[in-house]
């Protein structure tokens, strides 16, 4: 009766370290999907530097087009005129063209704004929350954005917190 006992511990011991050790593992693959302040930094400047090279129409389209470039891990390209309008999206191509002037977060932080008020700035970080298309639940997300080279909009990436 006694090893019966042993053997059923033993067993339930191993499938609790194994499913603890999975967790781990699962844990730590949603924090390497996630892209870091320095990634979504440089894939804005990588993208500034596309548009020099191929000109905005052409940069506009893939950055919204071309997953295997211009998407990293979590990290995608969005770019608005100075009006709000999107003129590239790498997270959902329907937003090309639509006015997102008056887009806020769950705090009413008009989102749009404030990226396009930064650019105005020379660039840099715009904090506000967002849902997160993995958990959905809101979370603080921050988004680095650049002025466009031609001026009149910006291009920015964002992160989680």
């Amino acid at each position: 009766m006694k090893m019966l006992y042993q053997e059923k511990l033993r067993i339930w011991t191993k499938l609790a370290m194994s499913g603890l050790i999975s967790l781990g593992l699962m844990s730590t693959s949603v924090a390497q999907d996630r892209g870091t302040r320095d990634e979504a930094k440089g894939l804005t400047d990588q993208a500034i530097n596309h548009i020099k090279k191929v000109g905005p129409e052409k940069a506009y389209k893939d950055f919204t087009t071309d997953k295997a470039t211009w998407t990293k891990k979590d990290l995608y390209i969005m770019v608005f005129d100075n009006k709000g309008f999107s003129l590239a999206h790498g997270a959902n191509e329907k937003l090309v063209g639509k006015d997102m002037i008056g887009l806020k977060d769950a705090n009413g932080v008009l989102i749009t704004k404030g990226l396009i008020a930064v650019a105005g700035k020379g660039g840099g970080w715009f904090d506000y929350d967002w849902p997160d298309p993995v958990s959905k639940k809101v979370m603080a997300k921050s988004t680095y954005v650049a002025p466009l080279p031609a001026g009149g909009g910006l291009l920015g990436v964002g992160v989680y917190k």
